[in-house]
């Protein structure tokens, strides 16, 4: 196992915010407005009821919700959209101008907290949701890795779920992220049981596809190999 020293940490902290900050600018490829994004963000969110409901959390409202990585909040707003309360809903982001968006545009009594996921300031077994979406593979310090997930494991309940959705796949326009296969999530979260399936399709596809028929982007996302993420469930062995 990797460890993580504090020189690292702050190394690849830094990294990941200098690489954040190169980011600005892409809203008109993330509007709601654009065909594409909206077919995989909806497609995300079909995926996501299902498992939550498949694992008996189709009750929100008693729930303790994290996400870590959570930007200016999106998936913390749909949680409370499905039925979470507020009070119960956290967030943790390494960029303090995301989170202060975050802050602005949640509900006042959603909880956004500027921290590194690799130390999170909670007592164990505090949530019955933990959710991270696209963090591991922006993160590319294995020891860094290996203490988030420790962390995620660390906060979770012994009955809880931890959720996941990365990519599994490298992009290759973009060095500054890699793709995390099965194997290493087993890795990564050791005796845990993991359900993966592949989900998303290609988003470079769905973009070009989306607005000229949104059928055949739907038949397409059905091919596993087309599919460039893993959406999950992880959960502690009893």
């Amino acid at each position: 196992m990797d460890v993580l020293s504090p020189t690292s940490a702050k190394v690849e902290e830094a990294r990941i915010r200098t690489v954040y900050a190169k980011r600005q600018g892409d809203e008109l490829r993330y509007s709601w407005f654009s065909p594409g994004h909206l077919f995989l963000l909806q497609e995300r969110e079909r995926r996501l009821l299902a498992l939550l409901k498949q694992h008996g959390f189709a009750q929100l409202d008693t729930k303790k919700i994290l996400e870590i990585g959570c930007g200016t909040g999106y998936w913390l707003r749909e949680f409370i959209k499905w039925g979470a309360r507020p009070e119960n809903v956290v967030g943790v982001d390494l960029l303090p101008d995301r989170v202060a968006e975050a802050k602005q545009l949640c509900p006042t009594a959603v909880t956004v907290q500027c921290g590194s996921a690799a130390q999170l300031a909670f007592f164990d077994a505090t949530f019955d949701l933990v959710l991270q979406s696209t963090v591991f593979t922006s993160v590319l310090d294995s020891g860094m890795k290996q203490q988030i997930a420790s962390e995620m494991l660390r906060i979770v309940k012994g009955d809880g779920l931890i959720l996941w959705y990365d990519y599994h796949v490298d992009n290759p326009w973009n060095p500054d992220v890699r793709g995390v296969k099965k194997q290493e999530v087993y890795q990564l979260f050791p005796g845990c049981r993991i359900e993966l399936q592949r989900v998303t399709l290609a988003p470079p596809l769905a973009r070009w596809l989306a607005p000229r028929s949104w059928l055949t982007a739907h038949l397409l996302e059905k091919i596993p190999f087309l599919c460039t993420h893993y959406f999950g469930v992880l959960r502690k062995q009893k």
